[in-house]
């Protein structure tokens, strides 16, 4: 039986009167890629800062590989990796100075982050740009050293909030290839997007919608559900209906 490592019964955070997270119910295994979709304003990145720890709930249940939402937070940071298109890695400091500083921050003894610095470097073909400023390489390489960074550690969990915001379609492909990677290892993927495309290569989706979930399924189920040729069009018609706008 495969292991839930994200649970979330009736989860529920208010701001005064504002119900950001409407009582949201859901389990993720392990090793799963699932995607939390939804519209600027539905809650989903509420949802996930409650997830990693940096937000506690109103009310509801939610445990994250194994701890308790409440009152084991900081365990929950050290067992998870996190990644944002917002903030990923210090410009300022080199390809080999950015693995160490987060390596170190996620606890990975000196000698063992040596080997897994080195190993990174290597495997990602950056062996001559190592000690480049981050700063200085393309977008597309940006997120691939951060993503990498961010399992570095082998969480149970990797969460990602839209990792893939500007870069090409190319790169965009590869990098879903870096996920499925992981996921072999048994890491499980956490992904939002915006890309409606990326919702296919996930291995099952959750849509939500004024704080609330509106649809969770496979994407193929999904599609046949709401009779539409793809997840734009399963996106198009559940966020239609939505009374939020930005925020």
């Amino acid at each position: 039986m495969t292991e839930t490592v994200i649970h979330t019964d009736k989860l529920t955070r208010k701001f005064g009167d504002f119900v950001a997270v409407d009582a949201i119910s859901f389990d993720v295994k392990a090793g799963e890629i699932f995607g939390f979709l939804g519209a600027n304003g539905a809650g989903k990145t509420t949802a996930m800062r409650i997830l990693c720890g940096l937000l506690s709930p109103t009310s509801g249940e939610a445990t994250v590989a194994g701890y308790d939402v409440y009152k084991q937070n900081e365990e929950i940071k050290k067992h998870i990796g996190y990644m944002s298109q917002k903030f990923s890695l210090y410009e300022n400091l080199t390809v080999k100075e950015n693995i160490r500083f987060f390596g170190g921050i996620y606890g990975i003894p000196r000698k063992e982050l040596l080997e897994k610095s080195n190993e990174l470097i290597e495997r990602l073909g950056l062996t001559s740009e190592a000690d480049k400023l981050v700063g200085s390489l393309p977008l597309g390489w940006k997120q691939k050293i951060s993503f990498s960074t961010a399992i570095l550690h082998e969480p149970k969990i990797v969460f990602l909030d839209e990792p893939t915001g500007g870069v090409d379609p190319i790169t965009r492909r590869q990098f879903w290839d870096m996920i499925y990677e992981a996921a072999d290892r048994g890491i499980t993927i956490f992904v939002t997007t915006h890309y409606m495309d990326e919702a296919e290569y996930c291995d099952r989706v959750s849509i939500m919608v004024d704080g609330a979930i509106a649809a969770l399924d496979k994407p193929s189920e999904m599609k046949k559900t709401f009779g539409a040729e793809d997840m734009n069009g399963v996106f198009l018609q559940l966020a239609r209906n939505a009374k939020r706008g930005e925020g």
